[in-house]
């Protein structure tokens, strides 16, 4: 029998939705610049550093944020990752030295370690299986406008002001998150009060097993972005972009579109049909901006990029969904985001390993990293295989 069609498009969504853009436009209005301030800071050669550490941390909060949002429930962990860039935002300026600016990229991770876990555990529970990928679509749509936002609001910013005016405009971004997360309701049923306890992790707590096959198809789909956060901006530049936060805002957008109907796609063709598509998209992406000659081109790579992207996210998250079980979406989110930072700080380590300032090496890079991104594709076509869906759950208070 087929579920009953169910408004997805509440108040409650609105308001996850609004925060989440508030967050993600929070700290990547900062991706831009922090390659140009560490290099004025004396570290040149830490560039890797910028986004490997701070997913370092985000990978190693996963088993705990999934853990908390199963346990005392979404909202209080989604607070926890806003509240992180608060601190962050206002801390940036007073720590000058190269060792307190790669601390605080340490800890700026703790950020999407917690907020994006609960938030997709908030979505499954307010929306209805067979709407799952929509959802995660329209969702995605409202993160990736702050992902389109933010970078371009960060360059102005500092061009126009200072750099200190963008960490505390990232701090105030954040900061507004948090006040919309006081406006919504909890979806957990049964909650626990926090304890110091809930923060022990033992083995099985880490890694939801069910989900082990989407995870890796993650982490190799990933790699590319750590690469393109950490070359994108020099690699702009040495082809004649002013805006560094340009290509960014070109590769959302391209994002933003396609989501208003790759969510639905998922939900109608399946999510291993469109996950397979967006990664040969992928692949043919990141080798045109490996051969990108101008400021044109690079840009029409960019907006490939974005549609690949676009179209992966909610698949993904609504697959990883999909196989997970109920009582266990917090940990099996988790799982996936553990995945996810791996290949975003790996594929951001291994980009400042082959490459320090010598933009030659950009496109050798790109080409690598898109052969490891063919190996998801290829994985999915040869080896595979779907296991019967868990969707039963009991049913949540209302939202």
């Amino acid at each position: 029998m087929s579920e009953p069609k169910h408004p997805i498009y509440n108040l409650q969504f609105g308001l996850l939705c609004m925060s989440s853009f508030l967050f993600s436009a929070s700290f990547n209005m900062l991706i831009p610049e922090l390659p140009s301030y560490l290099t004025s800071l004396g570290g040149a050669e830490y560039k890797g550093y910028i986004i490997a550490l701070f997913t370092l941390t985000a990978g190693i909060s996963r088993p705990f944020s999934g853990k908390l949002t199963d346990k005392i429930g979404r909202v209080p962990v989604m607070a926890v990752g806003s509240l992180v860039c608060v601190i962050c935002g206002l801390l940036y300026p007073l720590l000058t030295t190269i060792a307190g600016f790669l601390l605080l990229r340490l800890f700026h991770g703790f950020s999407t370690g917690f907020k994006p876990t609960a938030t997709a555990a908030y979505v499954a529970d307010i929306v209805p299986a067979g709407r799952w990928g929509e959802a995660m679509g329209i969702h995605g749509l409202c993160f990736s406008t702050g992902l389109a936002i933010g970078p371009a609001i960060g360059s102005e910013l500092s061009t126009r002001f200072s750099i200190n005016a963008l960490f505390y405009c990232s701090s105030l971004f954040a900061l507004l998150s948090i006040v919309i997360l006081m406006n919504m309701k909890e979806t957990l049923v049964k909650k626990e009060r926090f304890k110091l306890a809930l923060l022990k992790i033992n083995r099985k707590e880490i890694i939801e097993k069910r989900v082990l096959s989407g995870s890796f198809i993650t982490f190799l789909s990933y790699l590319s972005y750590g690469v393109i956060l950490t070359v994108i901006s020099d690699w702009g530049t040495h082809l004649g972009v002013a805006n560094k936060g340009l290509f960014f805002m070109v590769f959302t957008v391209s994002s933003l579109i396609i989501r208003f109907v790759s969510g639905k796609m998922s939900d109608r063709m399946g999510r291993v049909t469109i996950i397979k598509i967006s990664l040969i998209l992928l692949v043919v992406s990141l080798m045109m901006i490996g051969r990108a000659n101008s400021p044109f081109y690079l840009m029409c790579a960019s907006s490939l990029y974005g549609v690949a992207t676009g179209m992966l996210s909610p698949a993904l998250t609504a697959f990883i969904i999909d196989m997970s079980h109920p009582d266990h979406r917090g940990k099996a989110v988790a799982t996936m985001y553990i995945a996810l930072e791996a290949g975003i700080g790996i594929g951001a380590f291994f980009a400042g390993s082959l490459y320090i300032s010598d933009v030659t090496m950009i496109p050798t890079v790109l080409y690598l990293i898109s052969v490891l991104t063919l190996v998801a594709f290829l994985y999915l076509q040869f080896i595979f295989k779907s296991k019967p869906l868990v969707r039963s759950v009991s049913k949540p208070s209302d939202p």
